[in-house]
């Protein structure tokens, strides 16, 4: 099992700090997303000027970069397409020259536009990702995530995308807690698109100021997922990508510290 973190659960550490701290937790790899409080990382120093040393901490470390999770989304106006496209460049960059095979991008919120419309924008602008990424031999990882939680949704985007350059996120809480789907109902429909999965684990709630939704995020274990289920599939269905925890503490300051919750992961994947 390769074990990693998503950057989102420690905002505020900076890259060296994320790729030491992973090294001395024991994970394997280390998911780009926030450091120094931005989620633009492709504008901090890490990856600019001083992007020789970053590359030799990495090599020196053990640590993979097991993925660069953009903010880029698959639903948008032409607008901001180009604004996607231009982030998506700047990750792909860094993917060839960290060795990074993977870039998360979302399929965003579709409001109150049908779902036919929405789903064949989406396959427009998928495709048109992925004629940007072939080229670097990146494969674009789409999130069950936002209105993409129906796993029929997103099969039909891969299955008509038809690319080996486009795969599937799963974020193992999103079609369970929003779709109502048990694990092998998702991965019965997504299983050999699957690339990659994000874990967190959340138990009910009232809605509060610090907790805007039904669900309150909670150290794995603490809550109400049925991790065991997820883990089983995945084991039986022969997968063999990164286990991500996806600690959102840059969204939910409440959530415990990365030094308490990322140990915690480590033990709990292990069963120690």
């Amino acid at each position: 099992m390769k074990l990693a973190f998503s950057t989102l659960g420690c905002p505020l550490w900076d890259f060296a700090t994320a790729v030491n701290r992973a090294r001395d937790y024991g994970y394997d790899a280390i998911d780009i997303r926030t450091l120094r409080d931005t989620n633009r990382v492709y504008d901090l120093e890490d990856f600019t000027t001083d992007l020789p040393e970053s590359v030799a901490l990495i090599e020196h470390s053990g640590i993979e970069i097991s993925c660069f999770s953009s903010s880029v989304k698959a639903f948008t106006q032409s607008s901001r397409l180009v604004e996607f496209r231009q982030e998506l460049t700047r990750y792909l960059e860094l993917c060839l020259t960290f060795g990074t095979r993977y870039i998360r991008i979302f399929g965003g919120d579709i409001g109150e536009t049908p779902r036919e419309a929405a789903i064949e924008m989406v396959i427009e602008n998928c495709r048109r990702y992925v004629e940007q990424a072939a080229p670097y031999g990146v494969t674009l990882l789409f999130e069950t995530h936002d209105s993409w939680t129906d796993s029929a949704h997103v099969a039909r985007i891969m299955d008509t995308v038809g690319s080996e350059y486009l795969a599937v996120l799963w974020d193992i809480a999103h079609p369970y807690r929003y779709s109502g789907e048990e694990p092998s109902e998702t991965w019965g429909r997504l299983g050999s698109r699957i690339a990659n999965t994000h874990w967190k684990d959340s138990r009910p709630a009232d809605p509060s100021p610090d907790v805007p939704r039904d669900f309150r995020l909670c150290l794995l274990g603490e809550g109400t997922l049925p991790l065991e289920d997820f883990k089983r599939v995945l084991v039986e269905g022969g997968y063999d990508g990164y286990y991500t925890l996806e600690w959102e503490k840059k969204w939910h300051p409440y959530l415990e510290e990365p030094e308490v919750a990322f140990p915690h992961y480590i033990s709990y994947m292990k069963g120690q």
